[in-house]
């Protein structure tokens, strides 16, 4: 068996695909790797299992050891999700004017694709609509609020990373982000440099 072990740099050229799609198979437990400090490795047979499990049937090699009716009760594996070229997409919802045109100013510096709504009731219908890589939203909202959002957003796309808005930089709004499952989180006001990390971070970039 191979034992070699490629680090997250290698496994880019390996597999050919960019660092968030990388990230995203991480996280979604696509890809097994093995986490070593701060640093990914993954050994190298292991990806070559993972990539031969990916083929369809008939292009693997050898032939299939099981009678074909006992191949017919087995469940059919679920295919990796198809990952979108080009810049990650982004979307924000605030019900403050210029919260939404910082934000989407800011993030389009980094060249990310920003769509902003004013509400959550809004936000719900997008992530109905398409998919996203990124949900930013603010807690306090009229109507849907940030909880309410950021509880539909997990029925509708289960691995989406979430970063939250509050007006108060304190313990208490730490400990909620940690409740949510959320990536992160933005006290207000907030810089251009900490909202670029947050979401990069939540990016996994």
């Amino acid at each position: 068996m191979d034992d070699t072990f490629l680090t997250t740099a290698e496994v880019l050229e390996y597999l050919q695909v960019n660092l968030r799609t990388v990230y995203r198979l991480l996280k979604a437990g696509k890809i097994p790797a093995i986490r070593i400090g701060r640093q990914w490795r993954f050994r190298k047979s292991d990806l070559d299992a993972w990539l031969e499990h990916q083929r369809p049937r008939g292009a693997r090699g050898g032939a299939d050891p099981q009678p074909a009716a006992a191949s017919a009760e087995r469940p059919t594996p679920v295919p990796a999700p198809a990952f979108r070229p080009g810049p990650a997409r982004v979307l924000v919802a605030d019900d403050e004017e210029s919260i939404r045109e910082l934000l989407a100013k800011t993030l389009a510096l980094a060249e990310y694709d920003v769509e902003t709504v004013p509400n959550g009731q809004a936000a719900i219908d997008r992530l109905r609509a398409g998919v996203y890589d990124l949900l930013i939203t603010d807690l306090r909202m009229p109507g849907v609020d940030g909880l309410a959002l950021i509880r539909e957003a997990r029925r509708l796309q289960p691995t989406l990373p979430v970063v939250i808005i509050t007006g108060y930089s304190t313990e208490a709004s730490a400990i909620e982000a940690i409740n949510l499952g959320v990536s992160g989180y933005l006290t207000k006001p907030f810089r251009v440099p900490k909202v670029l990390a947050v979401a990069a971070k939540a990016l996994g970039e």
